[in-house]
């Protein structure tokens, strides 16, 4: 490799975060075209990963090093959210997004991920959602997640809880996130607010006040709830279940036995 190549590599490993892909936008950008990407990858400095998309020889990649190039790379409006988002940020300690573990991904409707994402063997299950749920306001309850080398985009608490409630019954159980709101007792009650006026989920809405009020937490008498749409009719979330009067939803008899045991106390 003569020595403008190499001056070239140098600079671009340094810009190149640690344990992070390098999408091919993001190389030209830093002057390795496409030729040169193809020196690099001859002299043993960089792996190809799936079409356009590398990382440094020898190293390794997470699925974090990954969707740390969707979104600061290729600009693309997706994010860890629900119960990983959760998990990452120090609650649902029972729940394991390493080796084999599930991530859940969201993104806005109609945004795909790109194939080398989607093919490589990150060693965990991807699951990826794209919603409407926040169409209007769709950054409200994102925040940044510092990780080693660099940062990428999850869901707020807030934000995270309403997303495993878009997910029951079909991908979640409603049991599991009776117990994920359980711990959820410091969420900030004006990012809640702001969430619940901007869902468009009237199930979301109506099962994440449930289970708050049902789990007696502070900062629900923090609300204004006739600023929010609960809509109209009943929804069933759990089959065979008990009509909660209040926000016309079926739930376990238990989790209903609790609520009017708070509300009377």
């Amino acid at each position: 490799m003569d020595s403008e190549s190499r001056s070239k590599l140098n600079r671009l490993l340094t810009a190149w975060p640690q344990a992070s892909v390098a999408v091919s936008r993001w190389l030209k950008a830093h002057g390795a075209y496409q030729q040169l990407v193809h020196k690099y990858q001859k002299s043993g400095w960089i792996q190809r990963i799936g079409q356009g998309a590398y990382m440094r020889a020898g190293g390794t990649v997470e699925w974090t090093g990954g969707l740390h190039a969707l979104q600061e790379q290729l600009k693309l409006p997706i994010h860890a959210g629900a119960k990983t988002a959760l998990q990452m940020q120090g609650y649902a300690h029972f729940l394991a997004i390493g080796k084999g573990g599930t991530v859940s991904l969201f993104g806005n409707s109609g945004t795909r991920l790109p194939a080398w994402f989607r093919q490589y063997g990150w060693g965990v299950e991807l699951r990826y959602f794209t919603t409407k749920l926040f169409t209007d306001y769709p950054n409200a309850g994102l925040t940044k997640k510092e990780l080693a080398a660099y940062a990428i985009t999850v869901s707020a608490p807030e934000r995270a809880m309403m997303e495993v409630l878009y997910l029951v019954p079909a991908e979640e159980s409603f049991e599991e996130a009776d117990l994920l709101m359980e711990g959820l007792t410091t969420l900030r009650p004006l990012l809640v607010q702001l969430l619940l006026e901007q869902c468009r989920s009237v199930k979301v809405k109506r099962l994440f006040m449930f289970l708050a009020e049902a789990r007696n937490h502070a900062w629900v008498k923090k609300l204004d709830l006739s600023k929010v749409d609960f809509g109209k009719g009943k929804r069933m979330v759990v089959k065979g279940g008990r009509l909660d009067a209040k926000y016309n939803i079926t739930v376990p008899e238990t989790s209903l036995q609790r609520k009017v045991s708070v509300n009377s106390a």
